[in-house]
């Protein structure tokens, strides 16, 4: 019998990794994270979390089947209930079940499904949603229960975030920076936020669990912590009853979250070392300059959405060389 020559496209090589597994491995990494909310936020971060995961779940199906009239669906690869769990991290305890729904929608029929689906979409769904609930219904999305209202939902009793406390200082209130919470506080999540966002502590876990699965690589966390916390240390430094130490920063608003679960998104995140960590300072850069100049106390959210357009660009740029390819001197 004569041989046969096999040509198949790449990769040749496969590493075991899945969609379907790295996703399940991101929602084991919120796992702490989740569980500091219910204990912060009791009834109101359960029902919104379930309320997010299922409608994500629920217009996935439904547009992949009947808009998209696709045989085979992709809801029990995990990027449905990743991108639910994620935006119900970004919102408060208390915002009503139509609300979430909207973001639900935004999330994945207008960020995710419109562009094709998982692999395509240029912005992160989570993001997308988050950013236009926070444009559309700037009252209910900016109102903080205070943690430790186990039984309460859309009637508990509401307070100013830390990164509130910090923009009216930079406003001129000197007395704010005082009332901030103590470092470990912040460190723990004993403080008014988005119901995922409060606990660097619990987020920090996940991060060392996804780096321990490989499932995502140092450079974009770390670019983007260090980034911060570098320029709001030198503001601090020049005046520390206006600027809060880099500290709080760090420990405060969607800042963990968003460096960890967020930034490191496969889909709109670069491909090479290189362009991560180019993609991680501007990211930092960004966030602190929204969050001292511009009107919104927290600029996470738009700095990863802001860059997550520039990720083709850098993708361009930070091209790997082509193996044997001869570079022009």
């Amino acid at each position: 019998m004569a041989n046969k020559l096999i040509v198949s496209l790449s990769p040749h090589v496969h590493g075991g990794d899945s969609v379907q597994k790295n996703m399940y491995g991101v929602l084991v990494a919120l796992v702490p994270a989740l569980l500091v909310s219910f204990y912060m936020f009791g009834l109101g971060a359960v029902v919104v979390t379930l309320t997010s995961v299922a409608a994500c779940v629920f217009f996935e199906w439904s547009i992949t089947k009947y808009i998209l009239r696709r045989e085979r669906s992709t809801i029990m690869d995990g990027s449905a209930a990743v991108t639910g769990v994620l935006l119900a991290f970004n919102l408060p305890s208390n915002l009503p079940l139509w609300i979430i729904v909207i973001g639900a929608l935004v999330s994945v029929g207008i960020a995710k499904m419109t562009f094709g689906g998982l692999g395509c979409n240029p912005f992160n769904p989570a993001l997308a949603g988050r950013i236009f609930l926070l444009i559309s219904f700037p009252v209910q999305m900016t109102s903080w229960p205070v943690p430790g209202q186990l039984a309460s939902y859309t009637d508990a009793e509401t307070a100013a975030t830390p990164l509130a406390l910090m923009k009216q200082a930079i406003h001129g209130d000197t007395g704010a920076l005082d009332r901030l919470p103590g470092s470990f506080d912040l460190f723990l999540g004993n403080n008014p936020g988005c119901i995922g966002e409060i606990s660097a502590l619990a987020l920090l876990l996940g991060l060392a669990y996804m780096l321990w699965k490989k499932i995502i690589t140092w450079h974009i966390p770390v670019s983007i912590l260090a980034t911060v916390f570098v320029f709001t240390g030198l503001m601090h430094l020049s005046d520390p009853t206006v600027y809060a130490s880099p500290l709080a920063h760090l420990f405060t608003g969607g800042l963990m979250l968003g460096a960890i679960f967020m930034a490191t998104d496969y889909v709109t995140s670069p491909m090479t070392h290189k362009g991560m960590v180019i993609y991680g300072v501007a990211i930092g850069f960004l966030t602190v300059v929204i969050r001292v100049f511009g009107s919104y106390p927290e600029g996470m959210s738009f700095a990863i959405f802001i860059m997550n357009a520039f990720t083709p660009l850098i993708n361009t740029y930070c091209k790997p060389k082509r193996f044997g390819e001869v570079v022009k001197k």
